[in-house]
């Protein structure tokens, strides 16, 4: 699969993507729309990018004007392709090796922009309590992007989050999540 930067300063940067099943990088018509739907709210913004794989997701925000992107994934052959992405691009970004919901259980950074992209194999009730654990690490006014395979049913949303859109791309649903003032 050819992936690639979409907009900004690394606009047509190609990236590596990672090897194996448990990976499907988000499409670039897909990754426009999101980037589209965001608009400004992806400028200066401290960026998490979940389950990262290529980091295709952060990256992408980190060249059309996000302040730092933090990118956390376990996978040795997408964690391969992260690093080398991130160096290529040279726009920065930490890369964090470890599970998700272990990274945010001990994290203590507040993010405007958040990136769910579990695997299509990840369990609803896993996605559930990654979005708990995300909530807490939120800024006001925060955004969560969440992709998962369309029709596998929604997942329950913990206090303090809320559907602000969803969309369906073919196989893919995109759901924006905002953070609702307490």
């Amino acid at each position: 699969m050819r992936l690639r930067i979409i907009a900004g300063r690394a606009k047509g940067r190609r990236l590596r993507a990672p090897a194996g099943f448990d990976t499907r990088p988000m499409m670039d018509r897909v990754r426009e729309a999101v980037f589209s739907s965001l608009g400004s709210a992806v400028e200066g913004a401290a960026v998490l990018d979940l389950y990262a794989g290529s980091g295709s997701l952060g990256l992408e925000a980190l060249s059309r004007g996000a302040a730092s992107a933090v990118f956390v994934e376990r996978g040795r052959e997408a964690l391969a392709a992260l690093r080398a992405n991130v160096a290529a691009v040279g726009l920065g970004g930490r890369v964090a090796a470890a599970p998700v919901d272990a990274f945010l259980e001990r994290d203590a950074g507040a993010y405007d922009l958040v990136f769910v992209d579990p695997p299509y194999a990840r369990s609803l009730a896993s996605v559930e309590t990654t979005l708990g654990l995300v909530a807490a690490r939120l800024a006001g006014g925060a955004i969560v992007v969440l992709h998962r395979r369309a029709g596998e049913g929604e997942p329950l949303l913990p206090p303090g989050l809320a559907v602000a859109d969803r969309r369906r791309y073919g196989d893919a649903e995109i759901t924006r999540l905002t953070k609702e003032d307490a």
